[in-house]
């Protein structure tokens, strides 16, 4: 088994009216990943970018939004996992990436 970074990108906040139907639908995905989620994540926040020659401009290229991280056999198998996952609906996309253990 590997973990898996779930980079969450786009989909935007809830109205507030539908914000526990949202969270509702947050809850019922990570419950059918069942024992594969390590970590539920969270949203992120601001962004500062930090360049080589020490420069630092306000924001990110990327527009992160949110991570998770799940357990999986395989890349193909944490994609697949990741279909039903609620940022989706909202129009954002998940990038999944592979986490190498070296520390």
């Amino acid at each position: 088994m590997a973990n898996f970074l779930l980079a969450y990108t786009g989909g935007g906040m809830a109205a507030p009216e539908e914000q526990d139907a949202v969270m509702a639908a947050w809850g019922a995905w990570f419950g059918s990943l069942g024992g594969a989620v390590v970590d539920a994540g969270n949203p992120v926040g601001a962004a500062v970018t930090l360049s080589p020659d020490g420069s630092r401009s306000d924001g990110a290229p990327g527009k992160l939004s949110g991570y998770s991280v799940i357990s999986a056999d395989s890349l193909a198998t944490a994609a697949d996992l990741t279909k039903g996952c609620p940022v989706l609906a909202s129009g954002g996309s998940v990038e999944i990436y592979e986490i190498i253990p070296v520390m």
